[in-house]
């Protein structure tokens, strides 16, 4: 099999999540990387071991022995680099929220159907084997009608007013941080597993931290704790905090979320909750390997990963046996997997969330901040 050769767009947390999950994949080779402009690339060289590290990603785009792209940097350059990637002929695979509008998101899935190109957003999440089974329960109708959906993404690294990431400011990440951030795996994650969309809502945001002190300096996703006083300067923020979500599913189905990055202890407790007519089951991925069902009249059960055990078609989102847990690189891998399969050969299912995925991510996204303004539901 032909090696498909991939280039990685950002040196940051993900882009070191990205390069590993793809180095397991066999069949994919991560031959170049571009970094940030005026970054020293020598480190970057022996910490990868890739020997193409550049700080000029346009000029990356136009090797034509490169097939494939990995969009890992701040969100404001997502849609100019998937661009012209696209038009240079690679495929890519963007980080999530997929642009800053709903209608750049569009312009990005137009300009990759219109090429003929793979593209897909990354939504991981949606890739851990108890999860899939949650899935097949729920397609198989084990859970009934689909009533309540409730849930959380909490996390705790922004909790202080000096703690900082380019997140925090909309001109690098949008209008919305905890919703974009996190809560667009929440609203993707509850549409993927019960196959219904949400239909209207009534969000809530509040931005606590009104000033925050940036550092001098450039400080990782979930770093930066340990900085001195005089290390810092103060700026006002323009992105939330904290997001509550009533959402509709339809006719019937009803249910709330609340995303956080101010909640203490919680590092990334992602939670879902759906109960049907049937029976109910819960998810938390701080114990990725274990799902939680509940009954009326019987006793409520755990499920541990074990393919052996999970529903044939969840099955196959599992690599390892039972007792071994398989978690966030896993989850990435799994839909890279897909991914690249869909490159190989374009009779492949496409089996993973595309561009058309991040749209409506973004286009929900948008409704909880007009919801929040109008103080009043919307339509979606």
């Amino acid at each position: 099999m032909k090696k498909i050769r991939t280039a990685m767009l950002g040196t940051g947390f993900m882009g070191k999540v990205h390069t590993e999950a793809v180095r397991r994949l066999g069949n994919v080779e991560v031959v170049a990387l571009a970094a940030s402009p005026g970054r020293d690339v020598g480190p970057l060289k022996d910490s990868y071991n890739i020997d193409y590290v550049t700080n000029d990603w346009e000029k990356l785009l136009q090797d034509p022995d490169i097939d494939a792209v990995h969009i890992c940097t701040p969100n404001s350059q997502h849609a100019p680099m998937t661009s012209a990637a696209l038009k240079a002929g690679k495929h890519v695979l963007c980080e999530k929220p997929l642009a800053m509008s709903s209608a750049e998101a569009k312009q990005m899935l137009d300009l990759a159907e219109s090429k003929g190109l793979v593209h897909a957003t990354n939504h991981n999440l949606r890739y851990y084997p108890v999860v899939q089974h949650a899935r097949q329960m729920i397609a198989a109708g084990d859970l009934g009608e689909i009533l309540v959906v409730q849930g959380t993404y909490s996390q705790d690294w922004l909790l202080y007013d000096t703690d900082f990431n380019w997140r925090i400011l909309a001109d690098a990440n949008g209008p919305s941080r905890v919703v974009g951030d996190i809560g667009s795996h929440w609203m993707d994650m509850i549409q993927h597993l019960t196959g219904l969309k949400i239909t209207s809502l009534c969000g809530d945001i509040q931005t606590f931290h009104k000033t925050r002190k940036r550092p001098k300096g450039s400080v990782e996703t979930f770093s930066g704790k340990t900085l001195a006083p005089s290390d810092y300067e103060e700026i006002r923020i323009d992105t939330e905090d904290f997001a509550s979500v009533l959402v509709q599913l339809g006719p019937r189905c009803r249910g709330a979320y609340t995303v956080s990055q101010v909640s203490s202890g919680n590092k990334n407790s992602f939670r879902f909750e759906i109960y049907g007519t049937k029976c109910g089951v819960s998810w938390n991925q701080e114990s990725p390997d274990h799902l939680w069902i509940g009954h009326r009249n019987a006793p409520n059960q755990i499920i541990v990963k074990d393919p052996s055990l999970l529903a044939a078609k969840a099955a196959a989102f599992a690599d390892l046996p039972g007792g071994h847990s398989e978690g966030y690189d896993d989850s990435h891998k799994q839909l890279f997997r897909r991914f690249y399969q869909r490159i190989a050969d374009r009779s492949a299912p496409i089996d993973y969330p595309t561009f058309a995925d991040g749209v409506r991510g973004m286009h929900l996204i948008e409704k909880v901040l007009e919801s929040s303004k109008r103080r009043a539901w919307v339509d979606c």
